[in-house]
């Protein structure tokens, strides 16, 4: 039997990762296979059940040898120690040789969001009113509206919205990290964009695939009629950044950055922002605090006239007839 293959039934079937998940450990754990049996490793080709810490080294040497970044590195790294925890379990190895590798430090790098005025941009460029326009912008509006991850909306069913006539807003229940579900709400130009793309969500589905489940259930579509792919919202995202004139590197993942930092310097609490997002811990969601807190000190130093950061007041009124300006004590304020 093949040890990877079986731990990919396993985290399938027993944990109920999700396809993301899963497509991310079989694709991990397939390139670690192909260095054993390529003979890379120690000159000689290795038997996943026989190696030893020093392969795992040798694996992540060569990793950052094809210029592999120490994100990367970090994720392959924890795909091997999930893969030898199982096997340790069902006594296939006796100790986890990932384990004993040191996780490559990882340099603390801040969620880059777009402004208010560039998602005002994005949002509020002609998308046209064709069936794919209408849906292009029901998706991007839902992005920035909810925060959710891209894999969280295109798993969405259209059974998992919820929208409002008498509030005009709504809510959408998606699937998270560890298949935890939760209800995110959404706004006013996100429900009417929404309505617009399902009135028109029929005519992107051809006549003799109409019959689909995939079809029926899938609240986004592609052109053939099944469900819309995380690398399919990326390219709709780059087009539509082209024709907006947004000359910048931006992912869907930005649209949730940029609605966590928006929604922070609004005055929404941590607490909430942690609820919305799906974070299991307070921690990461305070990462956005210090983009917050960035942006407030830019305000300042360009803002305060003692910041060092603005031009200051003339001192004296030589050219007006006014006098020296007079800084007096404090007066118990």
């Amino acid at each position: 039997m093949d040890p990877v293959a079986e731990f990919l039934r396993h985290l399938e079937h027993n944990v109920q990762a999700s396809p993301q998940t899963v497509r991310c450990y079989r694709a991990d754990l397939n390139e670690f296979q192909d260095f054993l049996s390529t003979g890379v490793a120690a000159g000689s080709p290795v038997s996943l059940l026989d190696l030893d810490h020093h392969v795992v080294r040798e694996y992540l040497s060569h990793l950052y040898d094809r210029g592999a970044g120490r994100a990367t590195v970090a994720r392959k790294l924890a795909s091997l120690r999930s893969l030898f925890r199982h096997l340790a379990r069902r006594g296939l190895v006796t100790a986890n040789p990932a384990a004993m590798v040191a996780t490559p430090k990882l340099e603390k790098r801040l969620p880059h969001a777009l402004s208010e005025a560039e998602v005002e941009s994005l949002l509020d460029n002609a998308f046209g009113t064709g069936p794919r326009d209408l849906r292009d912008r029901a998706i991007l509006e839902l992005l920035y509206a909810s925060g959710v991850r891209v894999a969280e909306l295109v798993g969405a069913d259209l059974g998992d919205l919820e929208l409002s006539r008498a509030t005009k807003d709504g809510m959408l229940r998606v699937l998270g990290k560890g298949r935890k579900e939760r209800l995110v709400p959404i706004g006013s130009k996100s429900v009417l964009a929404v309505g617009f793309y399902l009135r028109a969500r029929s005519k992107l589905v051809p006549d003799d695939r109409a019959g689909r489940a995939e079809a029926r259930d899938a609240l986004f579509l592609n052109a053939r009629g099944g469900r819309l792919t995380d690398r399919s919202v990326r390219r709709i995202l780059n087009e539509r950044l082209r024709r907006a004139a947004l000359l910048k590197r931006v992912s869907p993942h930005t649209l949730r950055h940029s609605f966590a930092t928006h929604m922070l310097n609004a005055g929404a609490d941590l607490r909430s922002i942690q609820e919305l997002l799906g974070h299991a811990s307070l921690s990461t969601t305070q990462k956005y605090t210090a983009v917050s807190t960035r942006r407030l000190l830019e305000v300042y130093r360009r803002s305060h006239p003692r910041s060092g950061g603005a031009p200051s007041a003339p001192v004296t009124g030589a050219k007006s007839g006014k006098g020296p300006r007079r800084i007096d004590g404090p007066q118990g304020s």
